[in-house]
């Protein structure tokens, strides 16, 4: 009896706690881009260098001429550098000059592409035939739209205990 009695209670089914949560998390998101344009306008750049020579800006010894700015672009004026040293002597003489972009007169098109060295520009997208679902079975379908769109589908399932 005392075995029987053991058994029973070996037996019995003892209550367990447990938080366990179970969480479904679907979404769709479907994105039509916008049209945008992104330019850089670089500016003039003059630099010159010697050793051993004379400059003139073509009627003064010694002198830079300062140039002249138009449009916002600058345009060095005119330079000439003659060697000053004498048989035998060594000498250098560089300049380089890069030419800025123009000041913009309008705002630009999306599409056009303006006087800027660096320039992005990205159409605005269409819609087209973009969609998506979830089903409440977790089934994801996408369909594809036009240019410069984005469809992202997902579904998350979360299994936490405690």
């Amino acid at each position: 009896m005392k075995k029987l009695i053991l058994l029973l209670v070996l037996a019995t089914p003892l209550p367990v706690l447990s938080d366990v949560t179970h969480s479904i998390q679907n979404s769709v998101s479907l994105t039509v881009g916008g049209a945008t344009t992104s330019m850089d306008r670089i500016g003039s750049s003059f630099s010159i260098s010697g050793t051993g020579v004379d400059v003139t800006d073509g009627t003064t010894a010694g002198t830079l001429s300062a140039g002249t700015i138009t449009s916002g672009v600058y345009s060095p004026g005119t330079i000439a550098a003659t060697q000053n040293a004498t048989s035998g002597e060594s000498f250098s003489f560089s300049q380089s000059y890069t030419q800025a972009d123009a000041l913009a007169t309008s705002a630009p098109t999306t599409g056009d592409v303006p006087n800027f060295s660096d320039v992005t520009s990205t159409s605005g997208g269409t819609a087209g035939s973009l969609a998506g679902s979830v089903t409440s079975a977790g089934v994801v379908s996408i369909t594809a739209g036009g240019a410069n769109t984005e469809a992202v589908g997902q579904v998350v399932s979360t299994l936490s205990s405690h």
